[in-house]
């Protein structure tokens, strides 16, 4: 663990845009979305977050327990907040994530992968609560083999403030010399911040990069005037005019920070594919039913 005194002086990030995080529903799963929105398609190479939970999951009630299914052309990152889930993939990985934990899927040419709450958990009861992030691989990697990496919450290394109000889990990419433990293909940053109330601190942000918060819990004031607030605004996306931004906890909050440099490439989606193109997209259907991308059993 790295204690920092951050008492930088820097020119602050102004805000671009601030988004809400309603309600969706996919499938049987309600859950929040704030990207993307009415107002915000992507923010390159983010290109969509679902904030799913907290369930209460039970014998009687088990929403989230998704089959095998495939991706190609992005990495979906799932950060674990409370609860656990078993990841099977055809790569031939299975592994139980539980609660801080972070698993980082790279689907690159094909991955079948499948995920819920295990047997036991179901049958004791418990609350689930995650972010699945969808991450954009640029053009000239989306064909890569796939990979997953799986990391312990208590192997991450934490940037905490001096006075021990403010603790920054540094999953992928650098703060303040502390590195992640995650294997980028692109230049990311991937912090999960745990801040008390009155705790303070100021984030640097590469001026390359497209940068965001994302508000779990709490309230936190950012640069000083902009409020975080749970059920209001959850998401404030930064200009790139600045070094970064600063935090303030009005509550005790919990949040995701992520920044990446951008690709500027064109986007296709359909369902679990995320290319270029949209030929891309029906050769991608193609290599999945002709079995491509791997098998996973049921």
């Amino acid at each position: 663990m790295e204690t920092i005194a951050n008492v930088i002086k820097m020119n602050l990030n102004t805000v671009k845009t601030v988004g809400r995080s309603d309600f969706v529903n996919m499938g049987p799963i309600l859950l929040r979305q704030p990207i993307p929105t009415k107002t915000i398609d992507n923010i390159d190479p983010f290109i969509l977050l679902h904030h799913y939970g907290p369930y209460e999951i039970s014998a009687d009630s088990n929403p989230f327990d998704l089959g095998p299914h495939p991706h190609r052309g992005f990495e979906p990152i799932t950060f674990l907040i409370q609860g656990e889930q078993l990841h099977r993939d055809s790569l031939g990985n299975e592994s139980v994530v539980t609660a801080g934990d972070v698993q980082w899927t790279t689907a690159g040419r094909g991955i079948i992968h499948a995920e819920g709450p295990r047997k036991e958990f179901v049958e004791k009861g418990g609350t689930l609560e995650g972010i699945q992030l969808w991450l954009n691989l640029p053009a000239a990697k989306k064909m890569m083999e796939a990979n997953y990496q799986h990391e312990k919450h208590e192997d991450f290394r934490v940037v905490t403030s001096a006075d021990n109000k403010v603790e920054i889990r540094v999953i992928a990419g650098a703060l303040e010399g502390v590195f992640g433990r995650i294997k980028t293909q692109t230049p990311v940053n991937a912090f999960m911040i745990d801040i008390k109330a009155g705790g303070a601190f100021q984030v640097e942000v590469p001026k390359s990069h497209q940068s965001l918060i994302y508000l779990l819990n709490g309230s936190t004031a950012i640069n000083d005037s902009d409020v975080l607030e749970l059920d209001k605004n959850q998401l404030i996306q930064f200009n790139q005019d600045g070094d970064g931004f600063s935090l303030k906890g009005n509550q005790d909050s919990k949040l995701l920070f992520l920044s990446g440099e951008p690709f500027n490439e064109p986007i296709a989606t359909y369902g679990p594919y995320v290319m270029n193109t949209q030929t891309e997209l029906l050769e991608a259907m193609r290599d999945y039913q002709m079995g491509k991308m791997g098998f996973l059993a049921p």
